[in-house]
Order: structure tokens, then C-alpha cells, then sequence
């Protein structure tokens, strides 16, 4: 048996559709502020696991895996045979959103659309005080970084000088 036309579209449909298909509803709290239900989701929002065994974990979303239509969130894992542990997909209509990701200009402007002044410049501040927040988190992955880029070349110089002492060379045959 093939599957119907409903089916068969949300299968077959090209990206671009399928990724404002990955929208969730948003927190009563944001439903008032926004003045709409749902809301595609972004890395980086919020959201609240209403469905399933992991029901009540509250995370950012780490990723959004668009062909598959699912998203990771940060904490929702399981563990394999080998012992790593593996973030799991959730299907978006599992999902509240508690907290927008409002980094993105393109975003930001799209949910202003039709609100009142004051509300505009209080999700704009909002937006600034995420996008501090995001440089600051920047800085310090570059700074940790630097600092295994550091340990790294000082290992490889200290190897280096060890083997020219015990007079190792690249080639295995002189080694020999």
C-alpha cells in the first residue's frame, strides 16, 4: 500500500518547506508576549519535553536535523552498547518552546510584526542581552582554545627535542 498525498508530501517536500514545518507551540508566557501559537524553531531556543520517557526535561536545543524532521536537545541522550552516549531526536511536535533564541535579526523582526511599540523594545533588549551573552561565550571557547593549542605545541617541541636526543629520525629503517 503507498502512502496518501498528505503523507507522501511531508516525505518528499524540498527543505525549504520542511523546515518551517519544524515549529512548536510557544510557553502561555510567550503565546501573550507574542501575540501568536508557535513558532519555528532555531538552535538555541528553549524548550520544554512534553511527551515520551524524557517528559518535563527542560534544555536548549543543540540541533535541528532538517531531512529527518527532528531536533536534539541538550540532556536528552541515551546510552549505547559501548557506553557513549548518544543525543536522542525528538519530533518538534513534542516540544514547548520556554525561551526564543532572538540572536537573529531576520527572526526578531518577523516576531515583532504587528505588536505594540513597547513590547518591540522590550524583546529588543532581550536580544541584546542574549547577544552579549553569546559573544562572551565566544570569547571564552577561544580563549580554552588557545590554551589546548598551546599544551599541544609545547608537547610536540618537547617530543621533538627527546627524539633528537635519543637520536630518533622520521624514517623507521635507520631507527633500525
Amino acid at each position: 500500500m503507498l502512502p496518501r498525498k498528505q503523507r507522501k508530501r511531508y516525505y518528499t517536500a524540498p527543505l525549504h518547506k520542511k523546515r518551517k514545518w519544524i515549529a512548536a507551540h510557544l510557553s502561555e508566557e510567550l503565546l501573550t508576549k507574542y501575540n501568536r501559537r508557535s513558532v519555528p524553531l532555531v538552535k538555541g531556543d528553549t524548550v520544554k519535553v512534553m511527551r515520551g520517557s524524557y517528559k518535563g526535561h527542560s534544555d536548549k536545543v543543540v540541533g535541528i536535523d532538517i531531512k529527518k524532521m527532528i531536533i536534539r536537545v541538550e540532556g536528552v541522550t541515551s546510552t549505547k552498547v559501548d557506553g557513549t552516549k548518544v543525543i536522542k531526536g525528538i519530533h518538534p511536535s513534542n516540544v514547548l518552546i520556554t525561551k526564543l533564541n532572538l540572536t537573529d535579526r531576520w527572526r526578531l523582526s518577523r516576531l515583532e510584526e504587528g505588536l505594540e511599540e513597547e513590547i518591540k523594545k522590550e524583546i529588543e533588549k532581550e536580544a541584546e542581552e542574549q547577544i552579549l551573552v553569546m559573544e562572551e561565550e565566544e570569547i571564552e571557547e577561544e580563549t580554552l582554545e588557545e590554551k589546548t593549542e598551546d599544551r599541544k605545541t609545547k608537547n610536540h617541541t618537547k617530543n621533538r627535542q627527546k627524539n633528537r636526543i635519543l637520536g630518533y629520525t622520521g624514517n623507521r629503517k635507520k631507527n633500525r
